[in-house]
């Protein structure tokens, strides 16, 4: 969806507060609601307390609301979220990694698989391991025949020009480092237990989704806003609203396949780093410093085909730059993790 088109959906032009963001971020789509009147059974949302678990339990609860069927909803996570809580949907503290509690959880027709580790120090790499494929295996064995969609990454695919218009699912994984491949290792257990114990899953290849407290957005207008350089070691970047990500992650159920689907997740446009902070440095009455060599490749995808299932994205990159600069001018809290899109040799690593 263009600028112009968002108009009909009542956006607010600044959001003021963390309450109001959420409410943003959890918006329904129209056919999210209607996905919810025909979808059979209940849903379960695994790794529900991450950046994004709780805008898209908090769609799912509003969409079935909205829809007038009593829906359960059920948000699972190693530790108890407090905001889970606050929006009144019904939490489940599990570890993930422990098959016996795995075994205890409650049958869902519908699962949303959204556990998983990115960043960590070094020395670390064996949790990431164990989390990103050992986790999947306990979950698939407890959740054999029920639908999945399994959040996953464009980092799977190899590094490409923009010229290549973006990866396509069609092309084969060529992960690069450890986190890449641990995800490739995710994907094919879904993808060993949708052929083999007939599970339909749908492998949600996200990058990278964007709200006003982390994203590449936030990392680009962070270092404007603060006089600092902008890294051009990578110079094009995908970007979608994390609202437009949380409700194609629940119409995603409907596309669950045996063997897997898979579909990437992003926004239309591949998009110029520079570019970018050149509107922030004008929005904040800056000016843009650069700094780096382009590596001449990104994580870029190609999200023709979800677009084509789910339409446009309802938020646009004009309005995202908006709400990020009016964000950072306001004072507004930030979750402080870098997205490390600038990364190209596999090391995501947050440092102590």
């Amino acid at each position: 969806m263009r600028e112009g088109d968002e108009l009909k959906l009542n956006l607010p032009d600044v959001i003021k507060s963390e309450d109001e963001l959420e409410e943003v971020l959890s918006e329904p789509y129209p056919e999210t609601v209607a996905l919810m009147k025909r979808m059979q059974g209940n849903l379960l949302i695994l790794g529900a307390g991450g950046k994004m678990g709780v805008s898209l339990a908090h769609a799912a609860k509003r969409a079935s609301q909205m829809a007038g069927v009593d829906k359960r909803i059920i948000a699972v996570d190693k530790i108890n979220n407090e905001k889970l809580e606050q929006l009144e949907i019904e939490t489940i503290s599990c570890d993930l990694l422990d098959p016996d509690e795995v075994s205890r959880l409650p049958h869902a027709d519908n699962v949303i698989f959204m556990a998983g580790r990115k960043f960590g120090e070094t020395g670390s790499e064996e949790l990431t391991w164990m989390i990103n494929t050992i986790v999947p295996y306990n979950v698939c064995r407890k959740y054999a025949g029920s639908r999945i969609v399994a959040f996953s990454t464009g980092c799977v695919y190899p590094l490409v020009s923009d010229s290549s218009g973006g990866s396509r699912e069609m092309d084969p994984p060529d992960p690069v480092g450890e986190y890449a491949n641990s995800c490739l290792g995710r994907e094919r257990v879904f993808e060993y237990f949708s052929r083999h114990k007939k599970t339909p899953v749908l492998l949600f290849r996200l990058n990278y989704a964007i709200d006003l407290r982390y994203g590449v957005l936030l990392d680009i207008a962070e270092r404007i806003y603060n006089g600092e350089a902008v890294d051009l070691s990578v110079t094009y970047a995908n970007v979608i609203w994390q609202g437009d990500a949380v409700n194609r992650a629940i119409l995603g159920l409907e596309h669950a396949a045996i063997p897997p689907a898979i579909l990437n997740i992003t926004g239309e446009d591949i998009l110029s780093v520079k570019d970018l902070a050149q509107k922030f440095a004008q929005l904040f009455g800056k000016k843009a410093a650069f700094q780096g060599n382009d590596a001449g490749k990104a994580y870029l995808s190609n999200a023709s085909r979800s677009m084509g299932l789910f339409g446009s994205p309802r938020i646009s990159v004009p309005r995202m730059v908006k709400w990020v600069a009016e964000w950072l001018k306001q004072k507004g809290p930030t979750l402080k993790k870098p997205t490390h899109f600038q990364v190209t040799d596999g090391r995501f690593l947050d440092k102590k």
